[in-house]
């Protein structure tokens, strides 16, 4: 049988031990016996019982990376929505193991724990972008606390979406995702790459004011 269904197959063992038993009380031995593999099949695939409860961040945050990469300060209000739904998309994949991951992680503190370390890497890896696309060619980073809070505000929109998907409330993620990306996106000024220059003239001349505006408009017209 192939290396992934082994994988989906602890994965739902142990869910339904979690349910029946709770988190606790279920231990790797259990969850192997319950797949029909044993323990060092186990930890080929999870190196702890907590890792059997949450997806495989790896792929999704390469992922991520690769769509946020190719972007610039220009793209970046589209790169940050189809980044984000990268991961959303593999919560929905996951269909009703997402919502049993969700009660779990709602009432044991140690899943919470984990829940929000990997949070904390989306966060970076949407941070660390940001302050590319913001970065000017002289190398000095002049928006960081907009990097940081508009990478945090990213992350915080997918999971609102998700845990609306996740209770039932949501019956189209992927628009609400649309929206509220667009939102924190559009708040913080993103979507303009560059900001509306205003200049302003002040000119003192006895010469009449007919005479002075051609000249000042021919100057505005040469700086730009």
């Amino acid at each position: 049988m192939p290396a992934t269904s082994t994988r989906e197959r602890m994965v739902a063992a142990a869910f339904r031990l979690f349910t029946d038993r709770g988190f606790e009380a279920t231990t790797v031995d259990d969850i192997a016996a319950e797949a029909g593999v044993g323990r060092t099949t186990f930890f080929r695939s999870f190196p702890t019982k907590e890792a059997v409860v949450f997806p495989d961040h790896a792929p999704i945050l390469a992922a991520v990376d690769a769509r946020l990469s190719s972007a610039t300060r220009d793209t970046g209000d589209l790169a940050l929505l189809e980044a984000s739904r990268i991961v959303l998309d593999n919560y929905l994949a996951d269909g009703e193991v997402a919502r049993a991951r969700y009660a779990l992680t709602s009432s044991v503190p140690a899943l919470r724990a984990t829940e929000s370390a990997n949070q904390r890497a989306y966060q970076q890896l949407f941070r660390d972008h940001v302050r590319r696309w913001l970065t000017p060619p002289d190398g000095e980073l002049r928006d960081d606390l907009i990097a940081e809070v508009l990478a945090n505000a990213v992350v915080t929109a997918h999971n609102h979406v998700l845990r609306r998907w996740l209770r039932g409330t949501s019956t189209d993620a992927r628009s609400e995702l649309a929206d509220a990306v667009a939102a924190v996106t559009r708040r913080l000024g993103l979507e303009a790459s560059e900001a509306t220059e205003t200049q302003v003239v002040v000119v003192r001349s006895r010469r009449p004011f007919d005479e002075v505006l051609p000249q000042v408009r021919r100057l505005l017209a040469d700086d730009a």
